[in-house]
């Protein structure tokens, strides 16, 4: 997915954001966000690639912070769904023909764990609005097309919080006889879900195989990919992508058949999809 004009005031509302989880010290917000801007005029150009333009602006950022700006946020993302996934679990579980799709839906409505996206911001009540958009289902449904492909699944996770409900996908594909590999960042880099995460989640145990994808880079970025992960998406019987970074990123490439799986939390990746904002999709592409 290329960049869009409307994506710029998002990124620096993010970068402010950030900058004020990280520190109350005004010059060091600046200095921050002036960081951001001088990678932005660097790699700025009217068709980049989101996500290199992402990276950029946001490792810029980090460089001053020093630290992962999110941390508590994502700390907090993982108790909450953690303390719901029980209750999840046995909704999921409740159907058996359908429990796949459940649990998919269950792990899109995850992807609203993302802190610092424009205009949201997910509350601590989250189970009212989990059970409420559980009831709307899917905007976008090509979950039976992925049934007969759950094989060799390469599943690229997203958020903190998120990846809990991640868990209960790899459930379901071991359970109807497929293998997964589990994919999360390969350094702190937004809320997305680290091999820490995964590991004190217990996700990274309902998988086969765990890999990383390398790097910070917001989504994936094959120039920073290890070997294995190359290997994989190339390999795989189906790849499954969470979220808008990934799919910003994957997009850009002609990997299938690939699933994106996310909530459109914003005009220009509803827009890239043909769908509407805040529409829950599952969207396969053979």
């Amino acid at each position: 997915m290329k960049i869009y004009p409307r994506c710029i005031p998002c990124l620096f509302a993010r970068v402010h954001y950030e900058a004020e989880l990280s520190t109350d010290d005004k010059e060091l917000q600046h200095k921050a966000i002036k960081a951001g801007v001088q990678w932005l005029g660097r790699d700025y150009r009217h068709n980049a690639p989101l996500t290199y333009v992402a990276t950029a602006v946001h490792r810029g950022a980090y460089e001053v912070f020093g630290a992962d700006p999110y941390i508590e946020k994502k700390k907090m993302s993982n108790e909450i769904a953690l303390k719901l996934l029980p209750k999840i679990k046995q909704i999921v579980e409740s159907d058996p023909e359908g429990a796949f799709r459940r649990s998919v839906i269950a792990s899109i409505i995850g992807n609203s764990f993302d802190f610092g996206v424009l205009g949201f911001e997910p509350e601590e009540r989250f189970e009212d609005y989990f059970m409420e958009v559980f009831e709307k289902g899917l905007e976008i449904d090509d979950i039976d097309g992925m049934i007969c492909i759950l094989d060799e699944v390469l599943y690229i996770t997203d958020n903190c919080g998120e990846i809990v409900f991640d868990g209960l996908v790899l459930e379901q594909i071991k359970r109807l006889g497929g293998r997964t590999t589990l994919v999360v960042k390969g350094a702190p880099m937004l809320t997305d879900a680290t091999l820490e995460d995964a590991n004190e989640t217990g996700v990274s145990w309902k998988a086969d195989r765990v890999l990383t994808t390398g790097s910070n880079a917001v989504g994936v970025n094959l120039e920073e990919s290890p070997y294995e992960l190359v290997e994989a998406l190339h390999s795989s019987s189906l790849i499954i992508s969470k979220g808008m970074a990934n799919y910003e990123s994957l997009s850009e490439y002609d990997f299938k058949p690939i699933a994106y799986l996310l909530r459109a939390k914003c005009e220009p990746v509803a827009n890239s999809l043909g769908v509407k904002k805040g529409w829950n999709v599952a969207k396969l592409c053979l």
